[in-house]
């Protein structure tokens, strides 16, 4: 898509695209989006919002940085690239020309999106970013799946490809399509991408109860996130939709259990908070811990939780409270914006509709991709990878105070689940907790130090 200079130009091509990305923030029904699982798939972390089309219009005359009336609630009730790039301090470093240019992120999915090169370009429209340089892989085919499945992953891969492009514009994006949500084709996808060296930084936006995914299968994801870091590279995961559970192996509720991939010790799990930010100019005001169970009256808030399969490593033990009583592996590591009601637009063709719709979503995998693309913009500014990034995040976070949001209010509680049962979670307190991790970035600040601390090759 051309980039438009005049202002003039880039206001007709704005009002455009909003009226072909419909006439409102489009809603969604069934926004749960909990669909039957089985052991060894994963599952999307992504929320859509089932807002009423006249509940968030957009603008007629939309002027700076406001597109949607959405933004201008208070609280605000949803955010475009430019709030949340002030939000967590990210314009700084664009401004100063670090926008992650000459650096690759790789975002892993299944299924993918059809539209997916399109309804980005509309995104960037709407928005006046530049045109991603997006290329689309689909090393091993794809399989034929459900619509709902498909319709699922369709949706996590927009949110994933825009908004790591809105944080990181001058990033390259390779996105790499696994021919099902399996988690051997996961893993092939994620293996591809590793061995062929496509990024620095990997962002995994889906992931599973440690419980249900097969221990060959676990023992094969060590492996490949120990050669990812060896290379340099970078990964992340988001944490989780359910609060401290997750669905059990069958799909048929929800158990108290910790997400794969964000548990490994090699991956950055990244969790969800309730971002409250001005929207229009983006000026931070506050953050809790995501947590819209008794809105969905479904459990819906960030996952956190003790892993069942890696002991605690030792960049957690020298930063983490030992009042858990536990040597396991805690997550998540950090977290971000993953509100629904406090969500980001994307632009999305929906499977089965006529054609692009501007949709509010949330979730963990919102999380993943930003936090993905920070790093990117790292990588520039330091001129190398950065590896696994958890041992200087989290001694980051105790020599310098300045680098994160440290959220210390609500939990990761949950609403019963179908069987009638509640999952008890954890509260975000000072310091380290299950809930929202050691915090959300401030990146002008954390980007530096990260960067002057050695990149970790070994690991964990």
């Amino acid at each position: 898509m051309t980039i438009l200079r005049s202002k003039v130009g880039r206001r007709v091509a704005v009002l455009a695209v909003l009226a072909i990305a419909a006439v409102a923030i489009a809603s969604v029904s069934g926004s749960a989006h909990r669909v039957a699982v089985h052991r060894g798939v994963m599952t999307p972390d992504t929320m859509r919002s089932p807002f009423l089309a006249t509940e968030a219009t957009p603008l007629q005359n939309p002027t700076g940085l406001v597109r949607f009336s959405c933004q201008l609630t208070v609280p605000a009730g949803c955010y475009g690239p430019d709030q949340m790039r002030a939000a967590y301090s990210t314009q700084p470093l664009l401004d100063a020309g670090y926008d992650g240019a000459g650096r690759s992120i790789v975002i892993v999915d299944a299924y993918g999106s059809s539209t997916i090169v399109s309804d980005t370009g509309l995104f960037n429209a709407v928005w006046g970013l530049p045109q991603a340089n997006l290329t689309v892989l689909k090393p091993f085919g794809v399989d034929p799946t459900t619509p709902g499945n498909a319709e699922g992953w369709s949706a996590e891969t927009t949110l994933d490809v825009q908004w790591a492009h809105a944080i990181a514009p001058g990033a390259a994006i390779q996105l790499v399509i696994a021919k099902s949500n399996d988690d051997a084709d996961i893993l092939d996808a994620t293996k591809y991408a590793i061995d062929n060296n496509l990024g620095d930084v990997v962002s995994q936006s889906f992931g599973e109860a440690e419980q249900c995914m097969d221990p060959a299968q676990v023992k094969r994801q060590e492996q490949i996130f120990r050669s990812a870091v060896v290379k340099g590279i970078t990964l992340l995961a988001s944490s989780g939709d359910n609060g401290a559970g997750q669905p059990t192996c069958d799909g048929d509720h929800i158990f108290k259990a910790a997400s794969t991939p964000a548990s490994d010790p090699n991956v950055t799990g990244v969790g969800g908070t309730t971002l409250h930010a001005n929207g229009v100019t983006g000026a931070y005001q506050s953050e809790s811990t995501w947590n819209e169970s008794a809105l969905f009256d479904d459990a819906v808030a960030g996952g956190g939780g003790l892993s069942v399969l890696y002991g605690r490593p030792l960049y957690q033990l020298a930063a983490t409270p030992w009042r858990t009583a536990t040597f396991m592996r805690q997550v998540p590591d950090v977290s971000y914006n993953a509100a629904v009601f406090n969500g980001v637009i994307v632009v999305w063709t929906r499977p089965g509709t006529g054609g692009p719709a501007a949709f509010r979503f949330g979730g963990t995998s919102a999380g993943s991709p930003q936090w993905a693309a920070i790093v990117a913009i790292a990588n520039q500014l330091g001129g190398h990878r950065l590896g696994n990034i958890n041992p200087s995040l989290y001694a980051i976070s105790k020599i310098n105070n300045g680098a994160f949001h440290d959220i210390a209010d609500g939990s990761n509680n949950s609403v019963p689940d179908e069987l009638g049962g509640t999952i008890t979670g954890f509260t975000a307190v000072p310091g380290y907790d299950m809930a929202t991790g050691i915090g959300s970035p401030i990146t002008s600040v954390l980007a530096p130090l990260l960067v002057k601390l050695p990149a970790h090759t070994n690991p964990s």
